[in-house]
């Protein structure tokens, strides 16, 4: 009995130094974390923040793409994507559903919002279902959903179907600039997070400027997740990104993109560049090219890469010799009417002859300014070699910058090369052969030309603002850059390119343009290939640089056309009269450059017509020579447009406004001006598409029009026109290709036969004869 009360002590005596330690144990352990705070090297108060407060972050926008007058161009917007949640288990009550119960109700109802049948949404729900899929989404047909769409969508309370918003880069104008524009993706971050980031143009040259930080909401919380209701909160709100105002004009571009979209339609040439810019300033309106993408479905894009205007320098041709000239001039040793023997020429004794583009027959004895107008080869090569001096020269092409960047603010401008070491090379760099250059190098240089001799910085960044505050954060100036001629000098070379589109012996007189002067030149490069140039009557590049008003040009605009899908050479100048034309003339009339000839007409005062009768007031106009519109149902005039005295041209619409119901006048023909008349007095919001007349109308004639609501217009060219300018297409080619006769004088646009083959390069620089 001793022995058992011993053994019983000794395992109280063990137990107590046990638990005595694990007590000292935790006692030290505790005393220690009290002191430190931390554990196993991580801060408890910091954990402790973690597991009872939340984050949410709070994305930031990125910057607004503007267009010179505040168009939007490229924007973040919600997008939503439509999800059909099957799953039984996300609807603990049967009587208020949260999943799909009725397949065939659901496909029915959404096949009127998404652009899938109603067979192939139940099929998907279906294949859903029997596959015991927690949701399934609606593929392209379910993603980018607008909110208006989305809200029908919701109202229609059909249980299991719900949206996931994200953000996306919105490109409303599609195709439109899409190399200087660019665009952005998501791509993975370091942290593994997605993030948008530009990958071409102004997104990705101006990435970090448009790029804002994230910011985010932080609160207590219970270990539930539920907000605890005297918890600190924290925010930290985003910075959105800047916005950044260009200097393209949304019109302007429009105008171009619809000219190339015809040229592709009907010629289909392999590639197409075009700029147009502020004569004045170096600011870079539009431009635009073919290949070319869709910014928003990435459509083409595997296509057309390059920005042709500023990364791929190519042999400019003839429009180079706008800078030739103006050294001559300069320098003062061009004389217009000194003559000398064109065919042609050789450098020296060692050099193969440069010939003159009519296989090098020429035209005789003929006047400098003779040879400007057809283009002449040697015209240019005397200038360079004997009046200029070839080292000279090369001093003007420096001062020119075409030995450098233009700097123009887009990502990966790549300059041409001045190949200029050996006599012939000299002489080919004088009109436009061997050395290489970008088109917004030969703009660039153009500035001078019609700005008194000032060069002007091409740019296409007008300013960044803060959308916040609203401050402008950079605002980009009109820069000089050089002055390589005097002013003297530069209208001198206006005048002489102007007899290129009005002598009698010009190259360009396809590009005249009514009621505007123009002074300019044409080109026609040939495309380098393997042991030589490339053969046939279309393989080159077509070109036409141009500036109007001619006395004070406003707009430069360069076109260039290669290898059109055509076997006649005179569809070269032709497309590029289809581009030229046309956004050259609408240009000029959209920024209200008043014609530099115009014709007599006679004028009337708009008489005041509100109150009167509908017919009162038609015959009061009919009587001044204008044609009433009446735009209501009603029977006495409420309001009128033009106003009152306002001075009209006989013929002109005065579009009336009655009591009553607003009624849709028959467009058709119409130009954009009068359509503008109907949405000022219907106090409509005006959205046009292409130029010309109006073609279609969104609100059918004699249907009722809201105020406030979109009146939308598509304009073309009429019909008549189009086959009128075909015949007399016709006419010039017949002209062009004939070959050039040694005993008479051409009056050709390039004098140069479809047939007249290129000779190889290695043979003699005759090669060169067929460049105008």
């Amino acid at each position: 009995m001793i022995k058992k009360q011993r053994n019983i002590n000794l395992g109280a005596a063990i137990l107590f130094v046990i638990f005595s330690l694990l007590f000292f144990v935790l006692f030290l352990r505790f005393l220690i974390i009290q002191t430190t705070g931390e554990v196993k090297g991580q801060t408890l108060a910091a954990k402790a923040e973690q597991m009872y407060s939340d984050t949410t972050k709070i994305d930031a926008k990125r910057g607004t793409i503007y267009d010179r007058n505040g168009e939007v161009i490229a924007e973040d917007r919600s997008s939503y994507s439509l999800i059909a949640i099957l799953s039984e288990k996300m609807s603990p009550d049967p009587e208020k559903p949260n999943h799909v119960v009725d397949l065939e109700k659901t496909a029915t109802e959404l096949a009127k919002y998404i652009d899938l049948k109603e067979s192939e949404i139940y099929e998907i729900l279906k294949t859903g279902k029997e596959n015991e899929r927690f949701q399934v989404e609606f593929g392209a047909a379910g993603r980018d959903i607008s909110l208006t769409t989305k809200e029908k969508i919701e109202d229609l309370k059909l249980p299991g179907i719900s949206f996931t918003r994200s953000m996306k880069r919105f490109y409303p104008n599609g195709v439109f600039a899409s190399h200087v524009i660019g665009y952005a993706e998501n791509q993975l971050n370091e942290k593994k997070e997605n993030e948008t980031v530009g990958a071409m143009g102004i997104e990705k040259s101006l990435n970090s400027v448009l790029t804002g930080k994230d910011g985010h909401y932080q609160f207590e919380s219970d270990i539930w997740g539920y907000l605890l209701p005297n918890g600190e909160e924290k925010i930290k709100p985003a910075q959105n990104g800047k916005s950044v105002y260009l200097t393209i004009d949304r019109k302007i571009q429009i105008i171009l993109e619809d000219a190339l979209n015809k040229v592709e339609e009907e010629l289909n040439p392999k590639k197409m560049m075009a700029i147009v810019a502020n004569a004045k300033t170096g600011e870079i309106l539009a431009m635009g090219q073919r290949p070319t993408f869709n910014p928003e479905t990435k459509e083409g894009l595997n296509e057309s890469w390059y920005n042709e205007s500023i990364e791929l320098p190519f042999e400019q041709g003839s429009t180079m010799k706008i800078f030739t000239l103006a050294a001559a001039v300069e320098e003062g040793v061009f004389n217009p009417n000194e003559t000398f023997e064109s065919g042609q020429y050789r450098v020296d004794s060692k050099s193969k002859p440069v010939s003159d583009h009519n296989r090098g027959v020429g035209w005789g004895t003929i006047t400098y300014l003779e040879g400007i107008q057809r283009s002449s080869n040697v015209a240019f090569t005397k200038l360079a070699n004997e009046k200029i001096g070839f080292d000279r020269f090369e001093e003007y092409l420096k001062k020119f910058r075409f030995d450098q960047p233009t700097g123009i603010d887009l990502p990966n401008e790549k300059p041409g090369t001045l190949v200029y070491k050996y006599p012939l090379e000299k002489a080919t760099t004088a009109f436009g052969q061997g050395s290489t250059a970008t088109p917004i190098q030969l703009v660039q240089a153009l500035t001078a030309v019609t700005n008194d001799g000032n060069m002007m910085q091409t740019h296409v960044v007008d300013k960044i603002v803060d959308p916040e505050t609203g401050k402008t954060v950079k605002d980009q100036k009109p820069e000089v850059i050089g002055k390589p001629i005097s002013a003297e000098t530069a209208s001198k070379v206006r005048d002489y390119l102007g007899t290129v589109i009005t002598g009698e012996h010009g190259t360009g007189k396809k590009y005249a343009i009514e009621g505007y002067e123009v002074a300019g030149k044409t080109g026609t490069a040939q495309i380098p290939g393997k042991g030589g140039y490339l053969k046939g009557p279309t393989n080159y590049v077509f070109s036409f640089v141009g500036m109007a008003p001619k006395d004070d040009p406003e707009l430069i605009v360069y076109v260039a056309v290669q290898q059109p899908d055509s076997d006649n050479y005179a569809d070269g100048s032709r497309a590029v009269s289809m581009i030229f034309n046309p956004v050259m003339k609408n240009s000029l009339q959209y920024l209200h450059i008043e014609p530099t000839h115009k014709a007599e007409i006679t004028k009337v005062t708009n008489p005041n017509v509100e109150g009167f009768s509908v017919e009162e007031s038609k015959q009061i106009l009919s009587q001044q020579g204008l044609e009433a519109i009446v735009i209501g149902n009603g029977s006495k005039v409420t309001n009128q447009f033009p106003l009152k005295d306002e001075i009209l041209i006989p013929g002109e619409k005065v579009i009336l406004k009655t009591e009553g119901e607003l009624v849709a006048p028959d467009m058709t023909g119409w130009s954009l001006r009068d359509v503008m008349k109907v949405a000022k007095v219907a106090n409509m919001k005006l959205n046009s598409v292409g130029n010309g007349f109006v073609v279609k109308q969104n609100y059918q004639s004699g249907s009722k029009m809201k105020e406030g609501e979109y009146l939308i217009v598509d304009l073309d060219q009429p019909e008549v026109n189009r086959e009128e300018k075909k015949e007399d297409n016709g006419v010039n080619q017949d002209q062009e290709g004939r070959d050039a006769d040694p005993s008479e004088e051409s009056n050709n646009d390039e004098g140069v036969n479809e047939s007249a083959d290129v000779e190889d390069a290695t043979e003699e620089v005759s090669q060169l004869e067929m460049t105008d």
